[in-house]
């Protein structure tokens, strides 16, 4: 019998070849996009099975439709995991993603106009915490509250001010770029004096609450707390909703039948898996190691001459400043950087003058680095290398230079799960890379891509 990926071969070549082109980008390319991460090959085992086949609607033991002793199952196990980890009295494991996970708190605990204080997005807040082009934005008003880009501190006094004045129904504490931790007690503080929910999105940091390595809003008494689990966490495209007991009527409807229908029950699987892993020693172990990797990457950069906000990091991630450091913009240092197969993302920086397409920076952090491997070291050689990069950004030959030797440490961390990684290394290489022919064809249909494309050998 043929294999899932020898009939997708035959089926659909150019399918198969931007597959095979993708694996190929992250073997031999490193990932430092703070909200990337490379998943459990277990998870690769739970996505691609039956569950995607079973609609269950509803929630354990209160289905719409039959056959669901096994989803109920995986999803009890999702949600006895989540409360474990997270010392929380619910867990809601059906949303979609992020942006639906956060919209069905809106929706659920909001009537329309009502307000949410959130952090200003140009300082560190996510898409979802009240971006005007999103629908959340037009549905809620947002107060917005800022920190001190030198140092990174939030003025909680400011912040109690405009809540007095702003009588927000949610406090909504989360980042989406912001390179430090929250005092989750002064939110509290802030939302019991304006009689409002206390919200946490750690939906990058999740992981790293999972596993001990930072602060658990939950143990500041809040009320709500959600995450994605692909990032930190290591597990499918998903997200979580957790909260009191008190909240999980309201919380369960909002998903259910509020936002969604049918969840998606392979994800639910394979975020019952990455949970079951995230209470293992060797997870508490490698959050540990993603925020020591985030510490050398960042001081390793500072000694380069880079300018990071706030000065440096306090979690998984750091924002440079490339316009003040490089003289380039981050769109520029972005392309920059993925010619020497380093992903980054450009980022505004605070209260940044510059359109969201061209930002004056590049957020980096270590999750998937770590997930890799690598270490001390290995941040500190990467830090050498993006500003080479960045500094030499028209030398040809550098960047020829930089990109091989970026390769070369890649096949000294292979990927887990893909073919020739530390996992799966007694298994042949079932695949090859897609050849110039295909590139070719691929190149014609996406002309926009062709410049930006890199990895693919």
């Amino acid at each position: 019998m043929k294999t899932h990926r020898e009939l997708l071969q035959q089926c659909d070549p150019d399918v198969f070849a931007a597959l095979v082109g993708e694996e190929a980008r992250q073997r031999h390319g490193i990932e430092l996009i703070p909200s990337e991460n490379y998943t459990y090959p277990e998870v690769y085992c739970t996505n691609g099975s039956v569950f995607a086949n079973k609609y269950s609607e509803g929630y354990p033991g209160r289905r719409y439709y039959g056959g669901q002793q096994f989803t109920d199952r995986v999803e009890t196990l999702a949600i006895e995991r989540a409360k474990q980890l997270f010392r929380c009295e619910h867990a809601n494991v059906q949303p979609l993603s992020g942006s639906p996970m956060n919209q069905a708190v809106y929706m659920g605990f909001l009537d329309p106009g009502d307000t949410v204080l959130a952090m200003d997005l140009s300082h560190g807040g996510h898409l979802t915490h009240g971006a005007p082009v999103s629908h959340m934005g037009k549905v809620f008003r947002f107060a917005r509250y800022k920190t001190d880009p030198k140092t990174g501190e939030i003025d909680f006094d400011r912040v109690m001010a405009l809540a007095k004045e702003a009588r927000p129904k949610i406090v909504l504490c989360g980042y989406s770029s912001y390179p430090g931790d929250y005092d989750y007690a002064e939110f509290r503080r802030i939302a019991d004096a304006v009689r409002a929910l206390a919200m946490a999105d750690v939906s990058h940091i999740g992981g790293l609450i999972a596993g001990g390595a930072m602060r658990n809003p939950f143990d500041e008494g809040f009320d709500i707390v959600t995450t994605t689990t692909h990032k930190s966490l290591r597990g499918p495209r998903g997200g979580m909703i957790l909260s009191k007991r008190e909240h999980a009527k309201k919380v369960d409807q909002a998903v259910f039948p509020g936002a969604q229908g049918g969840p998606h029950m392979n994800a639910v699987a394979g975020i019952a898996v990455a949970l079951g892993k995230a209470l293992q020693p060797e997870f508490r172990a490698y959050t540990r190691q993603v925020l020591q990797n985030a510490q050398s990457l960042a001081n390793a950069l500072k000694k380069s001459g880079c300018e990071l906000i706030t000065g440096g990091t306090r979690n998984h991630m750091m924002v440079v400043d490339t316009v003040e450091s490089f003289g380039v913009d981050g769109g520029v240092a972005e392309d920059t950087l993925g010619a020497i197969s380093i992903t980054v993302n450009k980022q505004l920086v605070p209260d940044d003058s510059r359109p969201p397409l061209r930002p004056s920076g590049i957020r980096l952090g270590t999750p998937a680095a770590t997930t890799r491997g690598m270490t001390k070291t290995d941040m500190e050689q990467l830090a050498v290398w993006i500003c080479s990069a960045l500094q030499r950004k028209d030398d040809s030959e550098v960047t020829r230079q930089l990109d091989q030797q970026v390769r070369n440490l890649c096949e000294r961390f292979p990927v887990p799960g893909l073919c020739g990684s530390s996992l799966a290394r007694s298994d042949k290489p079932t695949v090859s890379v897609p050849d110039d022919r295909f590139m070719q064809d691929f190149d014609s249909i996406n002309p926009a891509l062709r410049d930006r494309r890199v990895g693919m050998v």
